[in-house]
């Protein structure tokens, strides 16, 4: 097939290392069908610069610069995306020949995409991953958008079952769960690790990897920090990771007297990540809501315990053996779930093979048969006059 991918959730000049997760899916899709991937670009992104060049051999890739109203009049993002699609690349749209289009986000990409899929008259695929449904979905008038672009889909893939439940909820009515996969060739226990070793508890690393924002619990893992502090006086915690909220939380952490145990590493290339993730002693996601984070499913592959929130898809992912679910916004019970996972002897290699058990292969194979049923369901409604 000739698939079209339309997604800002795509590694670029300007962000290259924006949504690995992206990068390594549809790179592994390329090798069965000839894909070609339109990511979005920020204005504001684009206007700072390239900031370097991501590696993104056997794939097809352009950009498109996306206009729109920071903040304000979210509801006409969808419009913005499709008005600057159009006028950078719509001759190019109109002839070449696609099979289907793939929209990976709900809001703006998937609603700008289910117009682009009625001018060309080709079936859509939407794959959803979290926040786009979590939050930008939640909104009346965001929401009224994405339950009528899946009316227009063939499919939805949902990362998690939890999302699909939610998809459902807004009208779509096949929704295929595929969670993502982990590149065990990168995230693995190191030989060093040693069968069953542990880290030494008297110096633990808690290591966080993401975006440095509020939503993603970064300064709830802040308030943790003085708790359990007091019963692991040598604790380390580790951001790494890079967002609007980095000074804010240097701030912080000053004014709790815990500086000296906060160290910020900043954006760390993806492949650099599993060392980090080897030597930690619990990787910690407490996010708000999240769809399934491929952080989780990387730091078990490496056979690390995790510390994570019950929200979206985690529950799913996380089994009690890999490590501890607390609530979103509970900075005491988030102190405690860190202290136990840290006095607990763990079985690395357990968690390592359940983190294991997350293939790129399978995700992929999942995928492409998800896009194959969009393509003859489409096929055979033009065929017999229903809704093509």
């Amino acid at each position: 097939m000739k698939v079209l991918i339309l997604t800002n959730l795509f590694p670029s000049p300007w962000l290259p290392h924006r949504a690995p997760f992206n990068r390594q899916q549809f790179t592994r899709l390329a090798a069965l069908h000839e894909v070609e991937v339109i990511a979005g670009v920020g204005f504001r992104d684009w206007l700072r610069g390239r900031r370097g060049e991501p590696a993104l051999e056997g794939i097809k890739v352009d950009y498109v610069v996306s206009w729109y109203l920071p903040v304000l009049l979210r509801r006409l993002h969808p419009a913005f995306w499709l008005a600057s699609l159009l006028l950078q690349r719509g001759l190019r749209l109109r002839t070449s020949s696609y099979d289907c289009i793939l929209a990976s986000w709900a809001h703006p990409d998937g609603v700008g995409a289910a117009w682009v899929s009625r001018w060309l008259g080709i079936p859509l695929v939407v794959k959803v991953h979290g926040n786009d449904i979590n939050v930008a979905a939640a909104d009346p008038a965001r929401g009224r958008q994405v339950s009528k672009a899946f009316g227009q889909c063939r499919r939805v893939v949902a990362v998690s079952r939890a999302l699909a439940a939610k998809c459902r909820a807004l009208g779509a009515e096949r929704v295929d769960v595929i969670y993502n996969g982990v590149d065990t060739s990168l995230f693995a226990p190191s030989p060093a690790d040693g069968r069953g070793q542990e880290r030494d508890p008297r110096a633990p690393v808690i290591l966080f990897v993401g975006n440095l924002l509020a939503s993603k619990g970064c300064f709830d893992l802040l308030e943790a920090m003085p708790m359990l502090l007091e019963r692991h006086p040598g604790a380390r915690l580790v951001f790494a990771g890079s967002g609007s909220d980095r000074p804010r939380l240097g701030r912080r952490a000053a004014s709790l007297a815990i500086a000296s145990s906060v160290s910020f590493a900043g954006t760390i290339e993806h492949a650099g990540l599993a060392p980090l993730m080897r030597a930690a002693s619990v990787v910690c996601l407490p996010s708000h809501s999240e769809g399934v984070p491929n952080v989780l499913l990387e730091a078990m592959a490496c056979g690390t315990p995790v510390v994570a929130t019950s929200v979206g898809g985690i529950p799913e992912v996380v089994p009690p053996h890999a490590g501890i679910l607390v609530e979103p916004r509970q900075p005491a019970a988030l102190a405690d779930a860190l202290g136990e996972t840290i006095a607990r002897r763990w079985d690395r290699d357990a968690i390592a093979a359940h983190g294991a058990g997350f293939r790129w292969s399978t995700n992929v194979e999942q995928l492409s048969a998800t896009l194959l049923a969009a393509v003859v369901e489409h096929a055979s409604a033009r065929a017999t006059g229903r809704r093509a």
